[in-house]
């Protein structure tokens, strides 16, 4: 999308030679809501057909070494052969509206489409490492997989300088994991839209199940996994497949833990149980020998 000459744009030189002071800690993971996936899907969609690629700004929090990205909201930006210009304005008025909303989020780095990354993706990656520090920005590759030969995908960098004198285009983003992170009460909108998807176009979309309905499919799921442990099990003693150490110590911690838990949880709650049947048994016999002798006072 093309800016105007009085617009708000920074442009970003290959010239410049200010370099950002030293990061903070490195974040060694990020996980990403679904929220945050949409948008940048969505603005994809809605970009020109002169644009490559479209980028934006990554709101999350973070700690020392992690990184969660809740939300993201799109940025007008426009690269050429000669330079990058990123709306600096625009951007910061988006955070400020968004940060009225939503205090606790922060700006963590920024996104983009495709898997291109070249001397603007690292302009692009200083401009926002300025407005993350002291701490490190990171950068979000979302990979369409529109393009022939590549799979669709999201890959999480860092960037660290290299040379002798670092300079702002001088710069090899370094892969970090990443990974897709969602609440239990966005999974039957997921289940929804994955279900949708896998449909063809010719078929009415899918509605929205009930409760009941949601809960039969969860139980489902459960059963079906149980089976799948269950043959896994039974193999392993039968000597069909050689067995897993880390499966089976998994299985046992799992299943372990959660039998002991049953009967701690089940011996409390009838000792509990119990002793408020003793207390109100106690108290029942006290009311009525009080009220005996209340009665025997007022005859005399």
């Amino acid at each position: 999308m093309p800016l105007g000459p009085s617009s708000s744009a920074i442009y970003l030189q290959n010239t410049s030679s200010s370099v950002n002071a030293a990061p903070g800690r490195t974040p060694t993971a990020v996980t990403i809501h679904p929220v945050a996936l949409f948008s940048i899907l969505d603005h994809y969609l809605r970009r020109t057909d002169a644009q490559e690629r479209v980028i934006g700004t990554l709101l999350g929090t973070r700690t020392d070494t992690e990184i969660e990205v809740r939300s993201s909201f799109a940025v007008l930006h426009s690269e050429t052969s000669e330079q990058v210009a990123v709306d600096m304005e625009y951007h910061r008025s988006m955070y400020e509206l968004h940060h009225k909303v939503n205090p606790k989020e922060i700006i963590v780095g920024w996104y983009s489409t495709g898997s291109n990354l070249n001397t603007y993706s690292a302009l692009i990656q200083n401009f926002y490492s300025q407005e993350t520090a002291p701490h490190q920005a990171i950068h979000v590759a979302l990979d369409t997989g529109v393009e022939d030969g590549k799979s669709a995908g999201v890959k999480a960098y860092v960037s660290s300088p290299i040379g002798i004198f670092p300079k702002p285009e001088n710069c090899v983003f370094v892969p970090i994991p990443c990974e897709l992170r969602f609440h239990e009460a966005e999974r039957s909108g997921l289940d929804l839209l994955t279900s949708t998807a896998s449909l063809p176009s010719s078929e009415s979309p899918l509605q929205p199940a009930s409760d009941l309905e949601i809960f039969d499919q969860s139980l489902q799921s459960v059963q079906d996994m149980l089976d799948r442990v269950l043959g896994y099990v039974q193999k392993v003693l039968a000597g069909e497949v050689e067995g897993d150490r880390a499966v089976g110590r998994y299985l046992m911690d799992t299943l372990g833990a959660s039998t002991d838990d049953i009967e701690k949880g089940g011996f409390n709650t009838s000792l509990q149980d119990t002793l408020m049947i003793s207390y109100l048994a106690n108290l029942v016999r006290s009311q009525a020998e009080i009220s005996s002798r209340l009665a025997l006072t007022a005859a005399s």
